[in-house]
């Protein structure tokens, strides 16, 4: 999150978050712009699943919108490729794409956490 917008980007997600029916916190390194919700959620109860991630699209979109990432330090995982794509668009994702099978031709390193090779 750029700096200038991390205080309106927390108090965002804060309200976000408080809406949830399970216990939530905001933790970070915000210094660099980086903060994390934390949803305390049963993962065998599928109503509490499906509000997780309910609330965790709301939270990445809000920082789309503030010219944030939908990721941070900890790469990018199967829960937010969508959003990668959202954010870079079709070019850059291309490019991503063309330079992973340059570096990785048989697709070892991390497959599939970052976008879909077709």
């Amino acid at each position: 999150m750029p700096i200038s917008r991390l205080s309106e980007s927390i108090t965002g997600a804060r309200r976000i978050l408080d809406t949830a029916k399970f216990p939530t916190m905001i933790v970070g390194h915000v210094g660099d712009g980086n903060f994390h919700a934390v949803l305390l959620i049963d993962p065998q109860d599928a109503e509490e699943m499906a509000e997780a991630e309910r609330l965790n699209e709301r939270i990445v979109r809000l920082a789309l919108s503030m010219d944030g990432t939908c990721t941070g330090e900890h790469g990018v995982g199967l829960h937010k490729m969508g959003f990668l794509e959202e954010e870079a668009g079709e070019d850059a994702i291309d490019l991503m794409r063309r330079i992973k099978r340059a570096l990785d031709p048989d697709d070892i390193l991390n497959p599939g956490k970052i976008f879909r090779l077709p």
